[in-house]
């Protein structure tokens, strides 16, 4: 399955989804081909070897039905960063890639939209600035998949360009992987 968009799973900032998760099985073969490109790319530094890593982290994203496979689910990615970067729970960058995964891999409904609570699906759109800096903007899943029916020909938005139409519901300012972790638990 990856092979059929293998270009995408080996770009570090491509962005993934997958909307019936479970327990990670298809995001983390995701993950694992990401690290490969990393290491590849960055292999040579430690602080970009780290930062990109946890960018290819940030670009994943899945939501789940069940409440104990996305706890499963975001497990098994931190347990895959985890050893690849050889870090534990106590380090910023785990911690912050906890905060990540919590953002990310959502316990919610893809058919309504709507996380357990019943609010709409934000995912957080992740982008690495460089210098150890991370810039976040939120997003409305259902914003987001709507909007494709706004590019078809005839539509009343056809005109529209996705910057009029992608609008982030917050923008938050550069973080830190230690601002990220500090995060972690909210």
């Amino acid at each position: 399955m990856l092979d059929l968009v293998k270009d995408e799973s080996e770009r570090i900032d491509s962005r993934f989804l997958e909307p019936a998760c479970g327990s990670g099985n298809f995001i983390v073969k995701v993950l694992q081909r990401k690290l490969a490109a990393v290491e590849r790319k960055f292999g040579k530094s430690d602080f970009e070897k780290q930062h990109y890593a946890l960018l290819a982290l940030m670009c994943i994203y899945g939501i789940e039905l069940l409440a104990d496979n996305i706890a499963e689910c975001r497990a098994n990615m931190l347990d895959i960063l985890a050893e690849y970067l050889n870090i534990d729970e106590p380090d910023d960058l785990c911690r912050a890639a906890t905060y990540v995964l919590s953002q990310n891999l959502v316990h919610g409904d893809a058919l309504t939209m709507c996380v357990s609570s019943g609010e709409p699906i934000t995912f957080a759109e992740w982008g690495y600035l460089g210098k150890g800096k991370f810039q976040r903007r939120d997003f409305r899943f259902d914003v987001l998949t709507g909007s494709s029916a706004y590019s078809q020909e005839g539509s009343l938005f056809a005109h529209l360009g996705k910057h009029e139409i992608f609008q982030p519901v917050k923008t938050w300012p550069p973080m830190t992987v230690r601002e990220l972790a500090a995060l972690e638990g909210d």
